[in-house]
């Protein structure tokens, strides 16, 4: 039985160690850049769309003087009405403390910005989400109408169902079906959910690219591929405000 045990010992000891393994718990390719970006949808009370628009107009160098304003939208088709769509970037979350710190010193921003607006607002939601690893924003060639659209997919991350939600959307980049602005996972927010950020001409334009790539069987595919991991999925048409940097 010694003689078994010592043997046992030195075979174990001979063996290669295996790899020791960090990911078990990865969802997916790592976030390694601090970088991200918040969504906010403010639904307005009704009647004050145009009072909040110009509210905002008037008034939004005050808060993009702090940090970035990717672009802001109100929301045309895609559920409750009077709302208003906005993308802020910030480095880290370091940043966005001291944005939030700087902006609550600042008497101009807060008499002018915060306290006319905050009566029009019925109520507001935000997420913060990250850009997928293999997307970066990209702008349109020129000005035109946006859509949001949020899929909500199965528990599991990128690590279950990123690869085949890749190949859908690329398979409308790549035949020239829509322009993709970018591609955003939640962080913060109803997790493994993934907005795409889609750049039309027109409505008339998307419909018909929409069409088109209905009857394409290499769309068709890619499409079928993700929907497996799907489990509802929202769509929103955006038109961009007057000062918003994505036109």
């Amino acid at each position: 039985m010694l003689a078994l045990r010592s043997g046992l010992t030195r075979a174990l000891a001979a063996r290669p160690l295996a790899p020791k393994v960090c990911s078990s718990f990865a969802t997916g390719p790592r976030q390694y850049d601090g970088t991200f970006y918040e969504f906010r949808t403010y639904y307005l009370k009704p009647s004050k769309m145009s009072e909040f628009l110009e509210n905002i107009k008037k008034n939004i160098h005050l808060r993009t003087a702090h940090s970035e304003l990717i672009g802001f939208w109100s929301v045309e088709f895609g559920g409750r009405v009077n709302k208003v769509f906005h993308i802020w970037k910030y480095d880290n979350f370091a940043h966005r403390t001291e944005v939030r710190k700087a902006l609550a010193k600042n008497k101009e921003w807060q008499e002018q910005f915060l306290i006319p607006n905050l009566p029009l607002i019925d109520k507001q939601e935000w997420e913060i989400s990250y850009l997928v690893p293999w997307c970066k924003i990209e702008k349109p060639p020129k000005e035109g109408v946006y859509e949001l659209v949020s899929f909500q997919m199965k528990p599991g991350g990128p690590a279950l169902w990123g690869d085949a939600f890749q190949r859908a959307v690329n398979s409308h980049v790549n035949l020239n079906y829509a322009k993709l602005v970018g591609v955003f996972h939640t962080e913060y927010g109803v997790l493994n959910r993934v907005h795409v950020l889609w750049w039309h001409e027109s409505p008339d334009s998307r419909a018909a690219g929409r069409h088109q790539s209905h009857e394409d069987p290499r769309v068709v595919a890619a499409v079928r591929e993700s929907a497996n991991h799907l489990v509802s999925q929202q769509n929103m048409l955006l038109i961009p405000t007057s000062f918003s940097p994505l036109k």
